[in-house]
């Protein structure tokens, strides 16, 4: 994309306001066309699909759960679009949301406060950076995901497998070794062995039963 050319953009919120809004705003700009707006994340991938934007700027959260769609929607466009860069709006600077996010990488993805509506700078220079394949962060997230690689980093869990760390969170929503297995899709045996290596690294020696256990899931929780 040469210097000033338009950045084509599909927003998706469900909130008409905040997406009339913002389509106003990018519009005013005179550096974007919104070439679609959308409620759902079902009508995003329909209109991405049609109209091939430059980018996508999407509310992290969509009907139909509320829960993470434009996560999903941000993930799945990267992986159907590699050419497509996407924004996504949140009200939550916890670290959790843009570490699902960035997980499998950075390039052509965005990760801006809700609040940063107000910067129209910032936004179209969000789009533009994941048009150009780059990506954003805002700052007050940045410093939540350093702190999340601190905490983990002091609580042990880094040295905990993908599938330890995997057995792990179903330990901590209180499930027995039955239950993990049908979440994860394991064997018993399996998940006994996993909880036997995630109790050696993070039990006390001097602790037995349960009480091994409620320490591991404590440390967990510690490093989230």
């Amino acid at each position: 994309m040469t210097p000033g050319q338009v950045i084509r953009v599909v927003i998706a919120d469900d909130h008409f306001i905040v997406r009339e809004g913002v389509r106003r705003l990018l519009t005013e700009s005179g550096e974007v066309e919104v070439v679609d707006a959308v409620g759902t994340a079902e009508e995003l991938h329909a209109s991405v699909a049609a109209l091939l934007p430059d980018a996508v700027m999407t509310d992290i959260r969509m009907p139909p759960g509320h829960h993470l769609e434009g996560i999903e929607a941000a993930h799945r466009i990267r992986r159907e679009h590699p050419d497509i860069g996407v924004v996504v709006l949140s009200q939550y600077a916890h670290e959790s949301y843009a570490y699902a996010l960035l997980k499998d990488g950075t390039a052509g993805l965005a990760y801006l406060l809700k609040d940063s509506v107000g910067d129209l700078e910032q936004m179209v220079r969000a789009l533009r950076e994941v048009r150009a394949g780059g990506s954003m962060i805002d700052p007050r997230v940045v410093d939540a995901l350093v702190s999340r690689k601190a905490r983990r980093e002091r609580s042990g869990l880094e040295n905990l497998t993908a599938r330890e760390q995997d057995v792990l969170h179903e330990m901590a929503q209180g499930k027995n070794n039955a239950g993990i297995a049908a979440a994860l899709v394991l064997s018993e045996s399996a998940v006994e062995k996993h909880v036997s290596s995630v109790l050696a690294k993070f039990g006390s020696p001097g602790e037995v039963g349960v009480d091994r256990r409620v320490t591991a899931v404590l440390r967990f929780l510690q490093g989230q």
